[in-house]
């Protein structure tokens, strides 16, 4: 007997009737986004590794220790598999000059990778949904993402979710405040744990970011960035303020919000949550105006924001906000295997008419007795069955069986004539 084999660890099968609650959250992102005016675009899940090197930088978690990465056996290539989905997205725009006549909103879902601990919310294989504005410059913009976001968990029926801002401002104010930065830590070299101890040098912000409680008094104390920022980052900063006040959307200012990339500048934001554990991030994103010059593009800004969809779908479950599994409308009771060549033809115009019908698959001893075929009719959740007995047929009928109770008072059961299904097929559909 052949040796089971099993999926990779951190990477899940998504199988009914959970995958149902993909594809709603999908279809539900999707029909946002076609309001927002954003379009869809898809990239591949393999790029190249300098691509994430230059735009994550060297010294983050994600390029240090979680990326998938291998040779290409057959050129030498350095590949990697995609451990977000920005920098993808940004050098698919550079590659095909998307930018010439003028900015794109546009929107990514799929799968990630990240070599990390398997936990609640957090997978080797997770998926993101991003929506990305490039080519735009104000803050308007970075409000239009964060408000698309707010319009999301509104439609979702989410609540408990509380929006975070800072600003990173410019590569040169990030310069002054880390100069000042470095030399407070190394103050308190004594407090820092081996991982800040670590970042120091090559990444002293990240160190604000700690999770470390034993440090939380000592990052507390450390210079602020935003006493660093100049004039028009701050300006950027205060119209976001100001048009989020004005929209009545809530935030709370947070100096230690740095992100996880390098190529973040001026406006950052989180959406977090207190109900997911330690994982309470939902969403995140910020501004990214340096990233196209970084993978060797014509300077552009950006800005946008990802969310993690198993997150998303956890908190609406934790929350009781799944939909109810989808039934079909409904469903074909065939007593007799004789029937299959008039009760094929039919479901197949009933599903062209719009109508969602399963059909009973009998096995190598036939059918099925009408009791175990009802069974399973009630089972699957349809609201009718189609009953396609001899008698029904020699009238050239099929018998419409209400399985969840009159409707409005019609009848429990009816008689449909086989020819013209266009005319009774409606009254089928959910």
């Amino acid at each position: 007997m052949a040796e089971k084999l099993s999926a990779v660890k951190g990477m899940n099968d998504i199988a009914p009737p959970v995958s149902a609650h993909w594809e709603w959250l999908e279809d539900t992102l999707r029909s946002l986004m076609r309001r927002y005016g954003y379009r869809n675009v898809r990239t591949p899940i393999v790029e190249p590794t300098a691509l994430f090197i230059r735009g994550l930088g060297e010294v983050t978690d994600i390029v240090e220790k979680e990326m998938y990465s291998f040779e290409d056996r057959l050129n030498g290539e350095q590949l990697t598999l995609r451990p977000e989905n920005t920098a993808g997205v940004v050098r698919a725009a550079v590659e095909h000059s998307m930018l010439y006549d003028g900015g794109k909103r546009l929107y990514y879902m799929g799968p990630m990778f990240r070599h990390e601990r398997p936990q609640r919310g957090r997978y080797r294989q997770f998926h993101q949904f991003g929506a990305e504005a490039l080519g735009f410059a104000g803050p308007d913009v970075d409000v239009e993402l964060i408000v698309l976001a707010c319009d999301l968990w509104a439609e979702l029926g989410l609540a408990g979710i509380e929006l975070e801002i800072n600003s990173l401002g410019q590569p040169a104010e990030r310069l002054a405040h880390r100069q000042a930065l470095i030399t407070y830590l190394e103050g308190h070299a004594d407090r820092l744990d081996e991982d800040a101890k670590r970042r120091l040098h090559s990444n002293p912000l990240r160190i604000l970011d700690t999770k470390n409680p034993a440090m939380q008094d000592l990052v507390n104390g450390a210079p602020r960035l935003m006493d660093y920022l100049g004039e028009a980052s701050l300006d950027h900063f205060n119209r976001l303020r100001g048009l989020l006040d004005a929209q009545g959307i809530a935030y709370r200012i947070n100096p230690r919000l740095v992100r996880g990339m390098d190529y973040y500048n001026l406006s950052v934001f989180e959406f977090v949550t207190t109900q997911l554990g330690s994982q309470g991030t939902v969403c995140a994103g910020g501004r990214y105006d340096g990233l196209f010059e970084q993978i060797g593009g014509k300077p552009a800004p950006a800005v946008g924001w990802a969310l993690g969809m198993e997150r998303i779908l956890e908190l609406l479950k934790e929350q009781g906000r799944l939909p109810e599994p989808v039934a079909p409308d409904a469903y074909a009771v065939i007593p007799d295997a004789a029937a299959l060549a008039v009760a094929m033809p039919l479901l197949r115009q009933l599903r062209a008419a719009g109508v969602s019908v399963a059909m009973h698959a009998g096995g190598a001893e036939g059918m099925g007795s009408m009791k175990s075929q009802f069974k399973k009719a009630d089972g699957s959740g349809a609201r009718y069955a189609l009953v396609f007995g001899a008698q029904e047929l020699e009238q050239g009928m099929v018998a419409v069986k209400a399985l969840r109770g009159d409707r409005d008072g019609e009848a429990a059961q009816t008689l449909q004539p086989l020819a013209g299904v266009q005319a009774w097929a409606p009254g089928l559909r959910g």
